[in-house]
């Protein structure tokens, strides 16, 4: 059988990819990007040091734990500093990787010590899933098989680094979240305590989202913008806070669309399937329009 002839598309594939580096301005030894795999592997290193006895080596003893944590904790800020230095240099590819070595080791110094802040936030997200959900046997369970959970040790660790100036880090992160679960949630966006998210297929936190402590959404809630506004070039205006704010003890419903800087005020409760642009009250509870639809008579 005739081989096929690749020479002609690695050459076209080489032409496009020569004039889109051009366009990007980095056509002269394009830096690299932070590595999703590497990204991935910190984020396993890093919830086995957050919770070593259900994320981490199942055989471990408990006089060992400290140490286990230590070395492992060890591991990810090694890896997390190296993708830090990547980045660093992708966004100034005019200077030397080499150059930001020391900013890349006080930058991973500095999102260490919000690991046990970050770990009692955790807390709070578990337990609010065990009061949340009748169908949950224990923490444990939860901790090791929810989506929702995965996805927010995800966006709590990639929330640090996106506050550190480490947006694309950030957003790898989340992404590989959002891969795992169909949880899409921006890592530029504020959650508070107690937060849980019931099965949670569907659901989107645009980046300027606020959501208070205690709230609740469900499968396919959508925390949205609801226009993107041009500017004089016919570029979309970015950067500005235009997704909603859950006050503390929100609860949204399967399929409820929320859009726009509005504000679901504290203990509202939005139903299912519901289109929301406006703000709503304190104490509200939102729900569809009655059908006024009649039963069509049987045939005769």
């Amino acid at each position: 059988m005739q081989e096929i002839a690749i020479e002609h598309i690695v050459q076209q594939l080489a032409n496009i990819r020569e004039s889109a580096l051009q366009q990007r301005q980095r056509l002269s030894q394009p830096p690299k990007l932070p590595s999703r795999k590497a990204l991935g592997q910190c984020v396993e290193w890093l919830g086995a040091a957050l919770f070593p006895n259900r994320l981490g080596d199942p055989d471990i003893q408990a006089n060992a734990i400290n140490f286990y944590v230590g070395t492992t904790l060890d591991k990810a800020l090694r890896e997390l500093q190296h993708q830090i230095r990547l980045e660093l240099a992708f966004k100034a590819p005019s200077e030397p990787t080499n150059q930001f070595r020391a900013q890349a080791h006080t930058l991973a110094g500095q999102f260490s010590e919000h690991l046990p802040r970050i770990r009692l936030q955790l807390d709070t997200d578990l337990e609010a899933a065990f009061q949340g959900d009748p169908a949950a046997d224990s923490v444990d369970e939860i901790l090791v098989s929810y989506p929702g959970i995965l996805a927010l040790i995800h966006y709590r660790i990639a929330h640090v680094l996106h506050g550190l100036g480490l947006t694309i880090i950030a957003r790898l992160i989340t992404e590989i979240a959002h891969s795992q679960t169909g949880i899409d949630i921006h890592p530029g966006a504020h959650i508070g305590d107690h937060f849980f998210i019931d099965h949670g297929t569907g659901v989107v936190i645009g980046e300027t989202a606020i959501i208070g402590n205690h709230v609740r959404l469900y499968q396919a809630v959508t925390l949205g913008a609801k226009n993107f506004p041009k500017d004089a070039n016919g570029h979309l205006v970015k950067k500005f806070e235009r997704h909603p704010i859950l006050e503390d003890y929100v609860v949204a419903y399967a399929g409820a669309t929320i859009l726009g800087r509005v504000t679901i005020g504290k203990h509202s409760v939005i139903g299912g399937n519901v289109w929301v642009t406006r703000n709503v009250p304190a104490n509200s509870h939102v729900t569809q329009a009655h059908s006024d639809a009649k039963p069509i008579p049987a045939a005769a």
